[in-house]
C-alpha cells in the first residue's frame, strides 16, 4: 500500500457541545512573567479556543505554556515571556465546558487494527521489533526532505565512531538534515575527530587510546578559539569531513546548548540556558520530523517544546513525527513520562541506527 502522511481529522464544530459552549474567558496577566489565577496550560495536542463565536486553533503550540489572544489569533507564550496586561485564556477543563477544547485524536493510525485486552509485547523495549519503524522513517524522511523540516537532536556518541560520522554526513549531503540541535560535546569531539582523528583521545576507527589523547579535545577547542570560530577553524586547518564540517558546507543551522559541565566551551556554544532554549525553539517551531538520538536531557528539552502537530503554510494540519533513539529503555520511557506522549521510542545503539538508516535510504 502506498505510504502517505496520516490525514488530520478536525473536530466537528456542528456538534451540540461546540455550539452550546461558552466563550473562552480572558484575564490579563497581573505582572511580567506571571499568569493570572486559573490559567490554562497547553498540551502537545491541537487545542481550540472559542473567541468571538469562532473556534481558533493555536497554530504554534508548546507544552506547559499559556495561550494568549493577540491580534486575532491564539499565541502560545512561555511564562518567562509573558508581559503585564497580556490577555491569557483561563480555565482548566478541556471539553468545551469553558470554551476550550483539546483534540487528542486528530491523527488516527489506519493500520493499527483492533487489540485484545491481553497481549504480549505491547510496550516498547529492547525486545521490540523495530522493522516497521524503520520503514516508516524511510518514507517520512523522503517526504519531508522536500515538503517539511527535519530536525536532529544529537548526543556526542556519533562523534566517537568513524562509520556513524560518515553516515550522518551523508544524510546532510543528501538533504535529510535541516537543523541540528546538540551540545558542546558533539561539536567538540566531531571537530577533534576531523582535526586529530580521535574522539576523547581514542582513534575514531580502532577505538585505541592515543598517547596524551586526553589533551586532544582541549587542543581542538583551543585552536578553534585561536582561529576565531568554527568556520575559520575549518578553513585554516583544511578540515574536510565530519558532522559540523558538513553543516557548514551545506548551510545547515546548528544550535549548541551549553552545560554546566562543558569544557572550553567552543565559541558557538550558547552559555545562557534561556537563550539556548530560544534558539532551539526557533528551529523546532516549524519542524515536521524530529529525531533525538543518544541524549536524554536534550531529548526531553526538545520533546517538551514540540507539539504533536504543525499548521502548514496552506492552513492544513499535519502530524509531527517524533522519534527517540537510545540504547537505554530508561531514556525512551522518561521522555514519555515527561509528557512527550507522541514520541516513538527506538531502543538500539544510536551509531548502528544511523548507519542502518543511511543504508536504507540508499546513501
Amino acid at each position: 500500500m502506498p505510504w502517505s502522511l496520516r490525514e488530520y481529522t478536525a473536530p466537528d464544530f456542528t456538534q451540540e457541545r461546540f455550539i452550546r459552549s461558552p466563550e473562552a474567558r480572558l484575564c490579563e496577566a497581573p505582572a511580567d512573567q506571571v499568569a493570572p489565577q486559573n490559567f490554562h496550560a497547553m498540551s502537545i495536542f491541537p487545542e481550540y479556543f472559542k473567541i468571538g463565536g469562532r473556534w481558533l486553533l493555536a497554530r504554534e503550540s508548546r507544552m506547559d505554556c499559556v495561550p494568549v489572544y493577540r491580534d486575532g489569533e491564539i499565541r502560545v507564550v512561555e511564562f518567562r515571556l509573558l508581559k503585564k496586561g497580556d490577555p491569557v485564556v483561563i480555565g482548566r477543563t478541556e471539553n468545551c465546558e469553558e470554551g476550550i477544547y483539546v483534540h487528542p485524536d486528530g491523527f488516527r493510525d489506519p493500520v493499527s487494527g483492533p487489540s485484545d485486552t491481553f497481549a504480549f509485547r505491547q510496550s516498547r523495549s529492547r525486545e521490540t521489533a523495530f522493522s516497521r519503524d524503520y520503514d516508516e522513517l524511510y518514507n517520512v524522511l523522503r517526504h519531508d526532505r522536500e515538503h517539511g523540516k527535519i530536525v536532529w537532536v544529537m548526543g556526542p556518541a556519533f562523534a566517537f565512531d568513524y562509520d556513524a560520522r560518515n553516515a550522518f554526513s551523508s544524510m546532510i549531503a543528501a538533504g535529510y538534515v535541516h537543523a541540528v540541535l546538540a551540545g558542546n560535546a558533539l561539536a567538540t569531539h566531531d571537530l577533534e575527530a576531523a582535526y586529530m582523528k580521535t574522539a576523547l583521545g581514542q582513534d575514531i576507527y580502532t577505538q585505541y587510546s592515543q598517547p596524551n589523547g586526553h589533551y586532544n579535545h582541549l587542543t581542538t577547542i583551543n585552536q578553534v578559539k585561536l582561529r576565531g570560530g568554527i568556520p575559520q577553524f575549518i578553513e585554516a586547518e583544511k578540515i574536510d569531513n565530519g558532522i559540523i564540517y558538513s553543516c557548514e558546507k551545506y548551510g545547515i543551522p546548528y544550535v549548541l546548548a551549553g552545560s554546566i559541565r562543558d569544557d572550553g566551551p567552543l565559541p558557538s556554544v550558547f552559555g545562557d540556558v534561556y537563550e539556548a532554549q530560544d534558539r532551539m525553539r526557533d528551529q523546532v517551531r516549524n519542524a515536521t520530523t524530529v529525531l533525538c538520538m543518544a541524549t536524554m536531557l536534550h531529548s526531553i528539552a526538545v520533546g517538551n517544546m514540540t507539539p504533536s502537530y504543525r499548521v502548514m503554510a496552506d492552513g492544513t494540519v499535519r502530524q509531527v513525527y517524533f522519534y527517540c533513539v537510545d540504547i537505554s529503555e530508561f531514556t525512551v520511557n522518561k521522555l514519555s513520562d515527561r509528557g512527550s506522549l507522541a514520541a516513538r521510542g527506538i531502543i538500539t545503539n544510536a551509531q548502528d541506527f544511523i548507519v542502518t538508516l543511511s543504508k536504507g535510504l540508499g546513501l
